[in-house]
């Protein structure tokens, strides 16, 4: 294949250029504004003119608004002509703000994990505008059960389609947090909902159709975009770590998702505690989830789900916070040893860990205190259970402000990546 030349060269680099640049204004307004178009040229080191017509173009897109200054006239007192008058613009007058446009495109965040399904729609900006959980037990190898999941999972968001075009909201692209490894889009294993090496693609056919199509994650990866995101108190170098039944962990390293050589960093649940406990799911023993998940925490609190072992902790029942306080310094562990190879700023504890935490975190902070050189933080997530779908759908949002132009370019193509 040749290499254009001459005019197409040309036209090429120029098309290069203004979507790196578009990017750039874009990123600015979401990261720092709102900003007038002046910041934005002084933070990004382009023309005044260069920034108008880029700004011009987002505003036509629908991806960026403008506030109009307040007043119509020079302040008074301030020169308005003649000779020894500024001829750049009318002193004491605002200039006019830019921010991202909450009423266009959105992001569509779903969840399957092992007990629930859940959906969540976010505006440009981040901010949830819609959230549906149903309670479902989602274990099952066989492939009806797969499709029976697949096909609730299409209603909920289908549901969510509906409801975010009542509020003026198209949808621009679909993220799913599932319990397991990915890779090319494929679910490589979910031990905890027993699916293995699955191509989920003719399955998540009835899903909305969407100009950046649908990508799908592991849900603690996900959980840890969505705290670095949206949490408002992670560190850029942290460690998340959700339980559920299982255990995820995230891992972010200068602000930016670690996923390891295969995509499969972060299996804290996995973390072998004792080679002699309990059988595991993911074929090995003792591993973390087993001793200091959810099902554990309820077997060794002798209750009968979630709800009861909160309602039991929070009455002060003796055998409850023990449970949870144990579980707590297992984890402690298995998190002192993350630590002393990734020697991040914090832990952020999510999910049911997060409902946990006034019993879990002082069991926690007992194991990392006896096995670390120095303290470290240990946060509680402000997003809880809802930080792998709320990461899932501000996926979405961050592929657009990435690349403007290519979103752009697909919505009028009518095409997904």
């Amino acid at each position: 294949m040749s290499t254009p030349s001459g005019p197409g060269r040309a036209a090429l680099q120029h098309a290069g250029m203004r979507a790196s640049n578009l990017a750039l204004v874009l990123g600015q307004v979401a990261d720092a504004g709102p900003l007038s178009r002046a910041q934005v040229a002084a933070r990004t080191g382009l023309t005044k003119s260069s920034v108008s017509g880029l700004v011009a173009d987002l505003v036509e897109a629908g991806l960026v608004t403008e506030s109009a200054a307040r007043g119509s006239g020079p302040a008074p007192g301030s020169a308005s002509g003649g000779a020894g008058s500024t001829p750049t613009r009318d002193r004491g007058r605002p200039a006019s703000s830019l921010h991202l446009d909450r009423q266009g495109a959105a992001g569509l965040g779903l969840e399957v994990n092992v007990d629930y399904l859940a959906a969540v729609v976010c505006d440009l900006g981040g901010a949830p505008r819609y959230r549906h959980v149903v309670t479902r037990d989602n274990r099952g190898p066989g492939a009806g059960e797969v499709a029976r999941v697949l096909d609730e999972l299409a209603a909920l968001a289908r549901a969510a389609e509906a409801a975010a075009a009542e509020q003026d909201l198209a949808l621009a692209g679909i993220g799913i947090a599932v319990p397991g490894g990915v890779t090319d889009d494929r679910l490589v294993t979910a031990p905890n909902l027993h699916w293995t090496d699955l191509d989920l693609t003719p399955g998540l056919g009835a899903l909305p159709v969407t100009p950046l199509g649908v990508r799908l994650e592991n849900e603690a990866d996900l959980a840890a975009l969505g705290e670095l995101w949206f949490g408002g108190q992670a560190p850029a170098d942290f460690v998340q770590v959700s339980g559920e039944i299982g255990i995820g962990g995230g891992i972010v390293v200068g602000g930016r998702l670690f996923r390891g050589a295969h995509g499969r960093a972060g299996e804290l649940g996995h973390v072998v505690l004792d080679p002699d406990g309990p059988a595991c799911s993911c074929g090995g023993r003792g591993c973390l989830e087993r001793l200091a998940g959810q099902d554990a925490i309820i077997a060794q609190a002798g209750v009968t789900d979630r709800d009861e072992l909160l309602g039991r902790c929070r009455d002060g029942d003796e055998t409850s916070v023990v449970a949870v306080r144990s579980a707590g310094r297992r984890l402690g562990v298995a998190l002192a040893t993350v630590t002393n190879l990734l020697d991040p700023d914090a832990v952020v504890l999510g999910g049911l860990f997060a409902e946990l935490a006034p019993w879990l975190r002082p069991g926690v902070e007992e194991s990392l205190g006896r096995h670390l050189a120095a303290p470290l933080r240990v946060l509680t997530s402000r997003l809880g259970a809802d930080a792998a779908v709320r990461g899932a759908a501000g996926s979405v949002v961050r592929r657009i402000i990435a690349d403007p132009a290519g979103y752009l370019a697909l919505s009028a193509a009518g095409g997904a990546a």
